[in-house]
């Protein structure tokens, strides 16, 4: 049960960065269509638990140091497998510079101070982490998720129950947010394509430093269905709260703040270990993807990457989550279709092919 926890908290703490914790991508993806919203979050509750599942048991069952062991073995045609190594490339990278943006934005928003300080402490942490093998990064990524998991209840459990009006009337609020996708179910599937291409990578690494593929996928499973949970309590904390909250940036840690001042102080450390878990996440498995995880080579490539995604992250986190954002979610639908396949394709032998190369 022990391993089943850290491995779906981990996956959680993978996947949920700035967008998620912030509450913004709860607000475009799903409270802006209103009521009808919630069964879009509930449609990606389902997706998420069975991906999560595949996903980690892939990973086990491969005993895979790198996404593309695992892409390369079960996709149904070389030309899906390589379209799906390369947009998993692009998401690696991309959205760890958004993370590290991401960070600036809270130093400057919460804080007041300049986002140079608060995206260099994240690239510093970052890399830092980085010289860990794999069970300690991911027990770093596990141990700050329940913080956000127990925030996020509290947080949803008051504006449930301080909120001054109905659902029904504010529903027309609710709609009145912008979207760019054009209706409840297609944004609850865009929404985990965009998720799951964040966090494939490394969740097949995950899983393929944990033998026991049952505990893989249980707790891929447990991982994904938290993920949908945390998902549906976040839409019903911002919706009860929508005629307040929407005109922020970061609606959630609003909440948080007229909670309390202290209470949102204490959210964005929150927020920023969260952002630290998806960037760490993200430059670790990019690193994993062209080099061997704990050499010297891996490590002066994740050095020389986060002087690059430092360098990129003042391009600034809303534009940066601008244009990343819904093109990795339309390009993710690629590796969905390869993990349905692989669902199917799956190699019975519990021993992989590298492995029998060693």
């Amino acid at each position: 049960m022990k391993k089943i926890l850290k491995i779906g908290s981990a996956f959680i703490g993978i996947i949920v960065g700035a967008g998620f914790a912030s509450g913004q991508e709860v607000l475009q993806y799903f409270t802006s269509f209103g009521l009808i919203g919630t069964l879009g979050a509930i449609v990606a509750t389902a997706l998420f638990a069975y991906l999560g599942m595949t996903l980690t048991r892939l990973g086990s069952r491969l005993q895979t140091t790198s996404h593309k062991d695992a892409i390369y073995e079960v996709s149904f045609h070389p030309w899906l497998a390589l379209i799906v190594d390369y947009i998993i490339i692009f998401t690696l990278f991309g959205v760890g510079v958004v993370m590290v943006a991401g960070a600036g934005s809270i130093f400057d928003q919460q804080f007041g101070l300049p986002a140079f300080i608060g995206t260099l402490l994240m690239t510093i942490l970052v890399l830092l982490t980085a010289m860990l093998n794999v069970d300690r990064v991911v027990n770093v990524i596990g141990s700050i998720t329940p913080f956000l998991i127990i925030s996020v209840i509290i947080v949803s459990v008051y504006s449930l129950l301080t909120m001054d009006s109905t659902f029904a009337e504010l529903n027309p609020i609710a709609k009145e947010q912008t979207s760019t996708l054009p209706n409840w179910f297609i944004a609850g599937v865009n929404y985990v394509s965009f998720n799951i291409a964040v966090g494939a990578s490394m969740s097949l690494v995950m899983g393929g430093a944990e033998k026991d593929e049952r505990a893989a996928k249980l707790g891929g499973l447990v991982g994904g269905l938290g993920l949908g949970l945390l998902i549906v309590l976040s839409h019903l904390a911002i919706f009860s709260k929508v005629d307040v909250v929407a005109e922020y940036d970061m609606p959630m840690l609003q909440i948080v703040n007229e909670l309390s001042p202290f209470l949102g102080t204490f959210y964005s450390v929150i927020l920023f270990g969260m952002i630290f878990n998806t960037g760490i996440s993200m430059f670790f498995a990019f690193g994993a993807r062209f080099t061997e995880i704990g050499t010297s080579k891996f490590k002066l490539f994740i050095t020389i990457t986060l002087i690059i995604g430092f360098i990129a992250s003042f391009a600034g986190f809303t534009d940066l989550v601008a244009f990343f954002y819904p093109l990795i979610g339309y390009l993710g639908l690629f590796l969905i279709l390869a993990l349905v396949t692989a669902s199917f394709k799956m190699p019975t032998g519990k021993k992989n092919r590298l492995t029998d190369h060693e």
